[in-house]
Formats: structure tokens, sequence, C-alpha cells
């Protein structure tokens, strides 16, 4: 019986009869202050079309003209992933209709990308390092954005009608295409994970992106293939579309094997097809059939001369180029004083950029990790969310341990500042005092809650008294409990045990 969209083989079947091969187009938006071809503000959260003009708009007569920032910013992509630089290319129009695309064309690149043929060793969660080749890096302009409205699914089937804000159109995008990824086995949906994690890692540190993959300014294509297990070749691949987050990244592949597996397993033909992601049910669903490069009808921009990077100017920007991240690892960790295991689960994590800068801004190696490892991907993983898109900043955490380290709050306390900070309540300082955290060093109060704890355990103070002093820790649990964990247990400790020495 031929297997339906719906109906899935289990992930260690699919790898027993198909070998996977991936394929993954990386969007990124480049944080210029103007758009790719006009002057208009890239802002994100502006009001719906404020930042237009006529030629992000294709109005008839206006006239683009190059970003040399984003030229800039993708050579020196192009260059950190080990990409040969074009010493001559130029833009093309990509023509199709889609009502967030106003020009009915896109400007993009392509036979003659800006940077092609390099490559990526991403480092996976046990250490072994996988090398991802890049096909190409090039420069293009992102769409304007729709909003369906009415419906439960927030896409166009079923809504009542359709919004378009065109403030995104014409922001700078470099987008970075892999070569097919095989060889990866039952690992393809982990080192897909690896690659983008790194990927996003690589544009913060060449400081051309924020790369926030909840605002948009990173996004993934996922492509997926199978073909019989030994065969070598290629099979008929899926793209899911603008997949935005680093777990979705892992789950979608990990979804198309089993999707692809189960209709070539049934005799059925897989479709080439764009496919949506749904993040809610971890699904992916038929979108439309892939268009072929020749049906874009390619052909140069008329309007815009071709770009031309000198030897002398793309040597100079090779010299502003971050530390490998190889290299940039291995430094940390002996920095920091980090085991194999401290090192592979802070990067596993996706958060070794979050404990760098917080360790910058005052915190400890130990202290910036046991919070982002602890606390706060904890509060990650229950919400489906990735750390560093929960709404902490390296600052916030070096903020809360310094209070830590002072006196004023106790871990207990902290995790409430936590809780607060991803709720949006405003800087740890104002959490603290909008909630009333700060520990209690009125040595009055102090006492009074020892004297209450001491008075309402009698049978407990007399073994204290006998010198059993391991039970003092029951009471000063009460004195805890009395003072809502607002209090120093340490001193505590010491009240008590004077009290009754």
């Amino acid at each position: 019986m031929s297997a339906t969209e719906t109906e899935l083989l289990t992930y260690e079947e699919a790898l027993e009869r198909f070998d996977p091969a991936l394929g993954l187009e990386v969007h990124v938006e480049l944080g210029t202050a103007s758009k790719m071809f006009c002057g208009c503000a890239t802002e994100f959260g502006a009001e719906p079309n404020t930042q237009v003009c006529p030629t992000c708009l294709g109005l008839p007569g206006s006239m683009p003209v190059v970003n040399a920032t984003a030229v800039e910013s993708a050579i020196r992509i192009g260059l950190a992933l080990n990409c040969e630089i074009a010493e001559w290319c130029r833009f093309a129009r990509k023509n199709y209709f889609y009502p967030d695309m106003p020009k009915n064309f896109q400007t993009s690149q392509y036979d003659e990308p800006i940077a092609f043929e390099g490559w990526m060793d991403v480092t996976l969660a046990d250490g072994e390092s996988f090398r991802v080749d890049v096909e190409r890096a090039h420069m293009e302009e992102d769409t304007g954005k729709s909003l369906h409205v009415g419906g439960s699914t927030g896409r166009i089937h079923g809504a009542d009608y359709s919004l378009v804000d065109y403030n995104r159109a014409g922001i700078p995008l470099i987008e970075i295409v892999t070569k097919p990824i095989v060889g990866a086995g039952e690992r393809a949906p982990e080192v897909a994970r690896a690659y983008v994690a790194q990927l996003r890692d690589l544009i913060v540190a060449l400081g051309v992106s924020d790369a926030r993959m909840d605002q948009g300014s990173i996004r993934a294509d996922v492509n997926l293939s199978l073909a019989p297990k030994g065969s070598g070749v290629l099979g008929t691949r899926s793209e899911t579309k603008n997949v935005n987050s680093l777990r979705s990244v892992e789950r979608a592949v990990r979804y198309e094997v089993q999707r692809h597996a189960a209709v070539l397993a049934g005799g059925g033909t897989v479709l080439q097809e764009t496919r949506h992601w749904h993040e809610d049910t971890g699904v992916t669903t038929s979108g439309r059939e892939k268009s072929d490069a020749e049906d874009y009808r390619y052909f140069p921009e008329p309007d815009l001369v071709p770009v031309a990077p000198s030897r002398a100017w793309v040597e100079e920007l090779r010299g502003t180029l971050p530390e490998n991240p190889t290299e940039r690892r291995a430094r940390l960790q002996a920095a920091w004083g980090f085991s194999d295991l401290d090192m592979r689960d802070t990067v596993g994590a996706g958060a070794l950029g979050l404990v760098e800068e917080t360790v910058a801004a005052g915190a400890s190696p130990q202290a910036a990790r046991k919070w982002w490892l602890g606390e706060l991907a904890r509060r990650a993983n229950e919400t489906g969310r990735e750390i560093g898109d929960l709404g902490v900043t390296p600052a916030d955490v070096a903020a809360v341990q310094a209070m830590v380290q002072a006196g004023s709050l106790n871990d207990g306390l902290a995790r409430q500042v936590f809780d607060g900070l991803v709720a949006g309540e405003g800087t740890p300082e104002e959490v603290v005092a909008a909630r009333g955290l700060a520990i209690v060093s009125d040595e009055g109060a102090l006492t009074a809650a020892v004297d209450k704890a001491i008075a309402d355990n009698p049978d407990v103070a007399q073994k204290v008294r006998d010198g059993k002093v391991a039970a003092a820790g029951a009471l000063i649990g009460a004195v805890m409990k009395e003072m809502r964990g607002q209090a120093d247990a340490g001193r505590v400790r010491t009240l008590v045990l004077e009290k009754l020495s």
C-alpha cells in the first residue's frame, strides 16, 4: 500500500534502508543602516510601510544603487567560510510573482556569485568534526512580509484577508548555500543543527548581523533527499522553508527523513516541492511545487553595474576576520578551566557566545556556565525556545551573579529574578525591587526568626545542644521558610549555632 504524507517510518528503519543527503540554504539579513539598493531605513518593528521609497517599491523610473557596506559584509562572510572571492560578478533578476515582492522580481545573483567554493568544519556534541562544503554565498534583497488575518493557521488558506508590509522589502541578504551533505547517516539532523549554530556564531562574530532567528534575521531552508542504501546517488529533494530555530532545523530533518522513507518504502514517488514547517506539531506540510532555475527566467540586472572588488581590498578585509571557531573554543576552554565535557555541553547548548559575553561582563566562567546551562537552558527547553531567545542578556546574567556575590541575593532568589527577566519585567535591579527579592540583612529580623524556629522545634534544638550539629539544618530551613527565602543561609546557620552553643 502506498504511504501517504502523514505516514512515517521510524527513524531507525529509515536509516537502515536509505542514505540521507542534506542541503542547507541559510539567509542572513545584514545589519546595515539602509537597504540593499536604496537609502530606506532597516529598523526592525517599525510601523508597517513606513520604511519604503519608489526604489524598494519598484515604482517606474526609480533606479537602484548598490549598498557598499553590504558588499563588504558579503566578502567578509565569504572569506570566513574559506570561499574564493569573485574578481567580477553581477546581479540578476529572478522573475516570479508573489504579493510581498513589489517589483515582481527579486534582485539577486545567479551564475556569478560574489563568493564560491568554500567550507566549514563543524563540531558535533561529542567533539567529532564534520566538514560541510559551501557551494556559494551570494547577495540579494529580502521580500516584504504578508500577514494573513483570520483562520487558525496564520496562512493564506482559511484567512479572511491578507495585509502586506513592505518595510522588509529590499533589506540586504546573503544567501549561503551548501553542496549536498552526504555521509552523515543517522547524525544528519545533528549535523544540520551544528552547522546552522556555528554559522550563526560566525555571523555574530563578524558583526554583520545580529543573527536573531526569532526575528527572522537568519533563516534556514532545509533540503532533504533519500537514496537506496549504498547506491551513491541523490534522490528527489524537498525543501522545507524558513525554519527559524536550531531545534526546528534538527526536528525538520528528522521528520523529512521519516516522511521520505515512508513514501519510498510504500512504492511512491517523492515530489520535488517546498514545504512548510509547523513548530507546534513538529510536521511539514506541502507548499508548492519547486521551480527549477530556468523557471525563474534569470537575466542580468540592466540597472546595476557589475561588482569588481580589488584584490587589495579583499586582502584588507581578510585581516578583519574573527578568530577561527575551533581555535576560539580551544582558547576559551583553556582560559576558563573547563573540562572537555563542560565545553561540549556548553557548545551543544548553543551557549558558548553567551557564556563568553557574560564573562566579559564580569561573571566568573563557572557562574556564567551554571546560570546559562542550568536555569536558562531549563526554561528554554520547557518553552521550546532557543537559549538565546529568552530575552535574557549576558549583561543581565552578570548583574544577577554580582548581586549573589555581594550577598544581596542567594541562588533561590536569583532564580526568581530570572523568572522576572524571562517574563519581561525589566532589568535585574527592577525585578528585584518590584518583587521584593533582596536578602533581609536586618539582624533584628533574623534573630527573631531564629528564636521562633528554636521555640517551635524544641526537640531539634536539644539535639543541636547535644552536639548533633547536622540537626541544625531543620532549624535553618524553618528560618528560611519564615523569611520567604530572603535570608543568607550561612548567616542563619551562624546565629542558630551561637544561640544553641
